[in-house]
């Protein structure tokens, strides 16, 4: 889905008309004064007229600050929904839009402190000592936010190399979800049951990545050790032909159906293991569909699958 360019204009021609407005009044309210015989001289150059006029150019700094704050962030968004809409993969336009959000906020936090600086320097603020004094303060914060550099720069190496991007499949220690947002430091999961699971970049060490590429949908089938195993093998061969054939499913899977054959001797059971190669996040639909295919033709092909039975014997029965 394209994001539409007036979605961000419209504020931004809210905020012009007000200005405009307010301009419009101010220049009013001088001229009536002016025609009234009020000197503006005398307030110039008392100490009214100071406080007035360096408000004013206060006001004019924080009125340019946001506008170039706004057209920035537009002017970004829509340079990077068009290298987007140009990408030669929707992963790639996934990973240049996931970019976005970082590069705003870096340029956010630029305007917003060049702003603060220019407006204390309208009231006689010397900026130099600040800037010195801040430098010696920011070393000092930096090393007590180590952790908050850390995130910055490992989301930024985890979008650079294709690690992770909005849309992947991911799981991060024991919660999985769909990459919904990363933001400058943090990245958000929705599980399936709609959970927003939120990790600073710091805290995921292991990225699992289930949508990178291709996909596997993975069998792992049950069957009971009396029944015929190069039968149920035939069949499991058989049910994933068929499954690639269909238009629904076929267009997901990569490739034929690879039965790997007898995996492990259970207690009860026969273990036979096999898997599906798809295209990313598709295993999990392509994994149901079999599934209920294949149990419809061990059914068919008196291939029992086990299962565990209770039964009761009261105290007092005999054994036998």
């Amino acid at each position: 889905v394209k994001p539409d360019p007036s979605h961000r204009s419209r504020p931004l021609g809210r905020w012009a008309l007000r200005i405009a407005r307010l301009a419009i009044v101010v220049a009013a309210l001088i001229a009536v004064l002016r025609l009234w015989g009020f000197d503006f001289e005398d307030l110039r150059q008392g100490p009214l007229g100071m406080a007035f006029a360096a408000a004013a150019r206060i006001a004019l700094i924080l009125v340019i600050a946001f506008a170039a704050l706004e057209l920035a962030q537009l002017a970004i968004k829509r340079m990077f929904a068009r290298i987007a809409d140009r990408a030669r993969s929707a992963r790639r336009a996934s990973q240049i839009r996931t970019l976005a959000p970082l590069v705003i906020g870096v340029v956010t936090s630029t305007l917003i402190v060049i702003a603060a600086m220019m407006a204390l320097s309208e009231i006689g603020v010397e900026i130099g000592p600040l800037i010195a004094g801040a430098g010696i303060i920011g070393l000092a914060v930096g090393f007590g936010a180590q952790t908050l550099v850390k995130d910055f720069l490992t989301g930024i190496f985890l979008i650079l190399e294709d690690i992770v991007s909005v849309g992947d499949v991911v799981m991060i220690q024991d919660f999985g979800g769909v990459v919904e947002e990363m933001s400058l430091r943090t990245i958000k999961l929705r599980s399936f049951d709609g959970t927003l699971h939120v990790f600073p970049y710091s805290e995921a060490q292991v990225i699992h990545n289930r949508t990178k590429d291709f996909s596997f949908a993975v069998f792992d089938l049950s069957i009971d050790y009396g029944s015929d195993i190069p039968k149920a093998i035939a069949t499991m061969q058989t049910v994933g032909e068929a499954l690639r054939k269909e238009p629904m499913f076929g267009a997901h899977i990569l490739d034929d159906i690879e039965v790997v054959g007898v995996d492990a001797l259970a207690d009860s059971a026969v273990m036979l293991k096999a898997r599906i190669k798809t295209a990313p996040g598709k295993q999990w639909g392509v994994q149901r569909e079999y599934l209920q295919r294949i149990k419809a033709a061990f059914d068919e092909a008196g291939i029992e699958i086990p299962y565990p039975h209770m039964k009761l014997v009261p105290p007092d029965a005999k054994l036998g």
